[in-house]
């Protein structure tokens, strides 16, 4: 390693190109006034403006400049580098200059967007320019590193979004592990009964795909499982996956179910969690007839072998030779390696009951819409009839959306999905029961292909639309279980009071209860609602700020079932992208030890958040990995003995800076 004295070089040939980005700079920045002061400064060759330095023209016109006047070093001045830092680094290269023999100056989110003085504003470009000139003069050259790419992917989450990913891989010949915390793939899909706008059967088109995903030789499949450690870098993590027992040996279970019928419960006494404790099971069960894997899973809360050990044992005796029951199993743990990560760990349900003034959980007739949606479907609780906890069926029905959504006490944002998923709802109840229907509503969004037409089919068929939120659900007072629905209708400019035998609670999307454990293990970031945060939400809409770890469905946002599908398609073909590609480019702006400075105090350690720094016990000195390291600078800055560097932010650079933007020239 050279010293830092050897390492610089005060180069003078400096080229500047300042962009016009049409009128997002130029619009606030004197961009020919600011040109006319760049070539004054010391070093520089020559300065050059051009409308969109960004486009084919403007690369070239750098390329140009480099080889005919001779420039050792480039600076653009334009927007963020985080959008064209690599694009003007290419035209360095392509000039003949080393690609980090270059400094970008970011004017616009900088400058120009955040000034409404145009003189001030063109004062302050020349600093930002000045100072980028001054620095640009003792970059290094430096050259990237390639990581190789482990092909196989791990997919977490077995939703609908987890199994097209999976499928979508497996299918371009890559190994995935699929792994899902529930005993069965599906996700919410699999508790739906119809789909908007088309009205599909959700099994009929969902159940197909979990087959296949069973199926599929390129896919292993680890239900009842979570991933518990994740360590390594793109393109090559180790991950540690625990399995929970199923307490029923897989390879020999074959799913006859008998098991079910002999145990000693004669009835079904415990909660149905997939039913949402609608129905009843026993403490062996398949969550749904669908089920895959089509194995049964024994539950030890409420299993008598488990809570007094003294069960007959009639499911072990009608499995007979295939003695596919283990009571003894345990969890296990499984690591395996992948160069790929797509998260699809899906979304859960607003609590209804952190709204009370609506009732749910107090009033027995409140239900959630994931609850009708068990209750009209054909296999859920009351075999797909409508009917309420006291048997009666209803003849009329409010509908209250936005439950949980665009609400300044619970959640601001829109899940989405609300508005279509209660007009479906509406038809669904109406077609079962003839019902009245109202739909109480915010503002209906209908934006998806074919939802207008939804909405005009199910308002001719006689659903009665109330705009306004409802403000109180309370008895009716006579003790037949009706409720009355107080809302203001916007539209009458009247208070309205709506009797209902049934009060159908919209509840929104919301992130996973863990998703802030999630993002740290896998070090990711989360956005303000606790979804999951893509690099960008336009170029880049899967992709995290982890390399290697792509987002897919409604774990980065709510979605509906079209958008989830594309968007786990996306998540696929990025991954597909970084292991045909065979290995993966790595930054060079990465921190290096100065062993003969090192004073071994490993203060750095357990500040990287990468786990990019080592100890070496027998020099006593710390050791950064360059693959694992991002440049976050955080152990520069740490180092009590100053032994810790950057490349791109070397001391000397950052002084130069500094003083550039101080110091008027």
């Amino acid at each position: 390693m050279q010293e830092p004295s050897e390492r610089g070089s005060r180069a003078s040939r400096v080229g500047v190109f300042v962009c016009h980005c049409g009128t997002n700079i130029a619009g606030t920045v004197d961009v020919c006034r600011l040109v006319e002061y760049a070539g004054t400064l010391p070093g520089v060759a020559l300065a050059r403006e051009y409308k969109y330095m960004c486009s084919d023209p403007g690369q070239e016109l750098i390329q140009q400049e480099i080889r005919e006047h001779g420039l050792d070093r480039v600076v653009v001045a334009a927007c963020s580098p985080c959008l064209h830092e690599k694009t003007f680094r290419t035209a360095t290269a392509k000039g003949g200059l080393n690609a980090y023999h270059f400094q970008m100056v970011n004017i616009r989110e900088h400058d120009s967007w955040v000034h409404e003085d145009k003189d001030a504003a063109l004062e302050k470009a020349k600093d930002l320019v000045r100072a980028a000139v001054r620095r640009v003069r003792l970059h290094q050259a430096l050259e990237t590193k390639r990581a190789s790419i482990n092909p196989d992917v791990l997919v977490v989450g077995g939703g609908i979004a987890g199994i097209h990913a999976a499928l979508t891989l497996a299918n371009a010949g890559k190994h995935v592990y699929l792994v899902e915390r529930e005993p069965t793939i599906g996700g919410h899909m699999a508790k739906f009964d119809k789909t908007f706008p088309t009205l599909d059967c959700a099994a009929c088109i969902l159940t197909p795909k979990m087959t296949a995903v069973k199926a599929h030789p390129n896919i292993t499949l680890w239900t009842l499982s979570e991933v518990t450690r994740v360590e390594g870098y793109v393109g090559n993590y180790q991950v540690n996956v625990t399995r929970k027992p199923r307490y029923v040996l897989e390879d020999l279970c074959v799913g006859c179910l008998e098991c079910i019928e002999a145990c000693v419960y004669q009835q079904a006494k415990v909660l149905d969690e997939f039913n949402l404790g609608l129905g009843k099971r026993k403490p062996i069960y398949i969550p749904f007839p669908q089920a895959v894997p089509l194995l049964v899973v024994i539950d030890p809360e409420t299993c008598i072998e488990f809570k007094s050990h003294k069960c007959k044992k009639t499911c072990v005796e009608i499995c007979g030779e295939r003695n596919a029951i283990d009571f003894e199993q345990q969890d296990r743990t499984e690591t395996i390696e992948v160069g790929t990560i797509i998260l699809g760990t899906g979304f859960k349900v607003f609590d209804a009951r952190r709204i009370p003034y609506y009732g749910y959980g107090t009033y027995p007739n409140v239900y959630t819409s994931l609850e009708l949606e068990r209750l009209v479907n054909a296999s859920g609780p009351t075999g797909g009839e409508v009917v309420l906890r006291d048997g009666r069926t209803p003849k009329s029905v409010g509908i209250i959306h936005c439950v949980g959504s665009r609400d300044a006490h619970t959640n601001r944002y829109c899940s989405r999905v609300c508005c279509m998923y209660s007009l479906k709802l509406a038809h669904l109840i109406k077609e079962k029961t003839e019902a009245d229907v109202y739909n109480f509503y915010i503002d209906m969004r209908t934006p998806g292909k074919g939802f207008e037409e939804f909405y005009n089919r199910v308002a001719e068929e006689g659903l009665k639309l109330v705009r306004g939120k409802v403000a109180d659900v309370y008895p009716e007072g006579n003790g037949d279980g009706r409720l009355v629905l107080q809302v203001e209708d916007t539209l009458l400019g009247m208070v309205r009071k709506v009797p209902v035998d049934m009060v159908v609670l919209s509840v929104g999307l919301e992130a996973q209860a863990d998703a802030q454990e999630v993002r740290r293990m896998f070090n990711i970031t989360c956005a303000g609602e606790g979804f999951f945060l893509e690099r960008h939400p336009k170029l880049a809409p899967v992709n995290t700020f982890t390399d290697g770890i792509f987002l897919a469905g409604c774990c980065q946002s709510p979605k509906d079932i079209p958008d989830t599908v594309a968007q786990a398609g996306a998540a696929a073909a990025e991954a597909l992208a970084l292991i045909d590609a065979g290995s993966i480019e790595m930054e060079p702006n990465t921190a290096y030890v100065l062993e003969e400075v090192c004073s071994g105090c490993k203060t750095c350690i357990p500040m990287c958040p990468y786990s990019a720094i080592s100890f070496l016990e027998d020099k006593k000195k710390a050791e950064i990995n360059e693959v694992l390291c991002k440049g976050c600078g955080t152990c520069v800055a740490a180092c009590p003995s100053g032994s810790i560097r950057q490349n791109l932010f070397e001391d000397e650079e950052i002084f130069e800076e500094i003083e550039g933007v101080l110091t008027y020239a």
